[in-house]
């Protein structure tokens, strides 16, 4: 949840803050990176919602997740390495305040002399064969394994690890060799030919993702994987975003950035070009084709950075930027010669991110359905997209289709502007209150909706799932505390906090908001529900329960040691909506009708199971190996079978958009609106909520 800082007498006390905490290091000649780290130290100790004191005991707390960040499967580092680096674990509150800064580079250090000798390591043990008829096992939960005491250790945790990797490579192998025809290029293989075919593969996979460690950990990386363990021991959710990764937030809360109108995938290792935007950048080059590798990328006339060996993700960071700026791409071409081409980049816009909508038609009702994958809103640009209002065009669509009851879709929507939510529950109520938040001081206020107007008064349903979060579940508890709609779902994640961006340094141009050091994303309130009770922790329970497989695996916010606690304020003032639906008769009829579903039964059951089969342990013996991931497979298959519809829904886009989908200039994208559009139709979570609605519609 995410509001911007905006007022300018806030702006100059929390910039002061940071100016000062910079003022003060620069009198000791000390490095940036002291610098910053004091002044995020500062910040968190005086305008964090609840901050720890960053004393001896929080130091001890950095020292051990510093260490597992680094390594956290535990099979790296050496108890030795631990040991020696001791001598920093009460001083890591000194080197916050001021000190300098010893730790991080010291581990970091022994980090990638391990990482090469690891190297080494596996690519000895992956070069013998393996024996698949010996009764031994792997445990895959680290979270209480101990750093090896030596380096005879090390390779015994590091020969089953590779072992169990090998034996999941192979046993897919087997799988298609027995599938295969006599005639194909793995029918004839021996048992020992697959299991080096395995191994290799293991080893492949493994020596990309080191080397792309050790292309990536640089020491800027080092210290910002330093600061973020810093943080998150606040709360999950402050976090420090260096200037790239700053601007990839702000990208993805706007639904705009700056680019060459590409798609890249990864192919086997290489980074290519998957698709390009018509009349984008890259298109109107004519030098650019799918299937291009990048070798190189290059600010301007920058020295290029090599690319081989990074992931997509890496790769999309350097070719984004600022607009009207240079991007030079090294290309290897089909026909195996090279291209260097100079691109300007351009706004794009990710569209397929907004608020979307489709009308279902059931029996002789239509329902109108909106997707809304998360609370965005462009801060930079007055006419820019914001969901409150995307969402509004999206009803008076399916107002004009007639439809007679509409499902708003924030499944795994994780939040965003805590202004738009305001704005979109005030869409469905005259007015009145929407969340109370409340600072670090205990002083609560109320957000409330100040537009009597209702764009739509009929039946809704709100579909949530245990990745809705934040934005999500204020609009959802909104919806539910006033009794406008029906929420439908699983419990939801449970983030109760409010965080602001805090700029860090000079601000580097006039436009984009971005600053030298990036910023920090600072948790400085709490909000709850207008019924007086926190989200945080609990979330939202849903009117009606649909399972899923995810139901009891650890993955919400209470799962997360140091998340806030649980609280509450007194009841706001507000008054019920009047829609006329007998509530309790739909809920209890979709309830019964749940429960005698044999496939919500099984989902449940199967949740149970896969939740209880966790990081448990795995045997290395073929044969046993083989049944545990028959039983695993099947489990997973019929579970993805249970969720889809054997009949499609009769789901079509609205009038206005039926071109995006198809007869879309961009063929990629109307292909993927398609995929989406098919993907809706089978999906036995909107069949259910549709009969919901039926029954809201029937009931009014």
């Amino acid at each position: 949840m995410l509001k911007r800082t905006v007022l300018p007498a806030v702006l100059i006390i929390l910039l002061g803050i940071t100016l000062w905490a910079f003022k003060q290091n620069n009198r000791n000649n000390d490095s940036k990176e002291q610098m910053l780290l004091t002044a995020i130290g500062t910040i968190l100790e005086q305008k964090h919602y609840s901050p720890k004191p960053i004393d001896d005991n929080f130091s001890k707390q950095v020292f051990k997740k510093y260490l597992e960040t680094l390594n956290p499967d535990k099979n790296i580092f050496l108890q030795s390495d631990v040991d020696y680096l001791k001598k920093y674990e009460l001083t890591l509150d000194d080197e916050i305040h001021g000190a300098p800064l010893n730790f991080y580079p010291d581990a970091s250090s022994i980090y990638l002399k391990r990482v090469d000798e690891v190297m080494q390591l596996y690519k000895q043990i992956l070069s013998q064969p393996f024996d698949f008829t010996k009764n031994e096992s792997i445990n895959l939960d680290d979270s209480t394994a101990s750093f090896p005491a030596d380096e005879a250790a090390r390779k015994e945790l590091w020969r089953k690890r590779l072992k169990y990797l090998t034996l999941d490579q192979y046993t897919d192998l087997l799988q298609q060799r027995n599938s295969q025809t006599k005639d194909s290029s793995i029918a004839n293989k021996t048992d020992a030919q697959l299991q080096q075919m395995a191994r290799e593969k293991v080893q492949s996979i493994l020596d990309r993702s080191f080397n792309r460690q050790k292309l990536i950990f640089t020491p800027q990386e080092q210290f910002n994987d330093f600061v973020n363990v810093i943080t998150d021991l606040m709360d999950p959710h402050t976090e420090y975003l260096p200037p790239v990764e700053n601007r990839g937030f702000e990208e993805e809360l706007s639904g705009r950035f700056y680019g060459i109108g590409a798609q890249l995938k990864d192919d086997d290792g290489a980074i290519k070009i998957a698709s390009l935007i018509t009349g984008m950048p890259a298109w109107k080059s004519n030098q650019i084709q799918p299937n291009d590798e990048i070798i190189k990328v290059a600010q301007g006339a920058d020295q290029p950075v090599d690319v081989r060996g990074y992931a997509v993700t890496d790769v999309v960071k350097l070719i984004r930027g600022s607009k009207g700026t240079e991007v030079r791409l090294t290309l290897r071409k089909a026909d195996g010669s090279t291209q260097v081409v100079s691109l300007i980049r351009d706004e794009i816009v990710q569209d397929e991110q907004f608020a979307r909508s489709s009308v279902i038609t059931e029996g002789d009702k239509k329902i109108g359905y909106i997707f809304l994958p998360e609370f965005y809103v462009d801060f930079e640009r007055p006419d820019g997209n914001r969901c409150s209002q995307d969402v509004a065009n999206e009803i008076i669509k399916l107002k004009k289709e007639n439809v007679q009851g509409i499902i708003l879709d924030l499944r795994n929507n994780g939040g965003g502007s805590l202004p738009e939510v305001v704005n979109m529950v005030g869409l469905f109520i005259k007015s009145g209150p929407v969340v109370q938040v409340k600072d670090r001081n205990g002083k609560p206020a109320i957000l409330s909706d100040n537009d009597t107007s209702v764009l739509y008064s009929g039946p809704l349903a709100v579909m949530v799932n245990e990745f809705s979060a934040s934005a999500s579940e204020i609009f959802a508890a909104a919806i539910q505390d006033y009794k406008r709609g029906i929420i439908v779902g699983s419990d939801t994640y449970g983030k109760g906090t409010v965080q602001r961006t805090l700029p860090l340094g000079k601000p580097l141009d006039l436009f984009s908001g971005q600053t030298e050091y990036g910023t920090l994303k600072l948790t400085f309130e709490k909000f709850y529900r207008i019924n007086g009770g926190s989200t945080q922790l609990k979330g939202v329970t849903p009117d009606i329960n649909l399972p899923d497989e995810y139901d009891y695996l650890k993955l919400r916010e209470r799962d997360n040691p140091s998340a806030l606690g649980w609280d509450k304020l007194e009841k706001a003032d507000y008054s019920t909506f009047n829609s006329g639906i007998n509530w309790s008769a739909v809920e209890e009829k979709a309830q019964n009708n749940i429960k005698s579903d044999s496939a919500f039964n099984i989902l449940i059951k199967n949740s149970q199971w896969l939740n209880d089969n966790v990081d448990k342990e795995y045997s290395l013996n073929l044969e046993n190996y083989q049944k545990e991931q028959n039983i695993i497979k099947k489990t997973v298959k019929q579970d993805d079978s249970l969720t889809r519809l054997k009949t499609p829904m009769n789901i079509e886009p609205v009038t206005e958009d039926r071109d995006k989908y198809y007869n879309n200039s961009d063929s990629a994208k109307g292909n993927r609106y398609l995929q989406w559009l098919k993907n809706t139709q089978k999906d036995i979570y909107i069949k259910e909520t549709v009969a919901v609605v039926d029954d809201m519609v029937n009931s009014k």
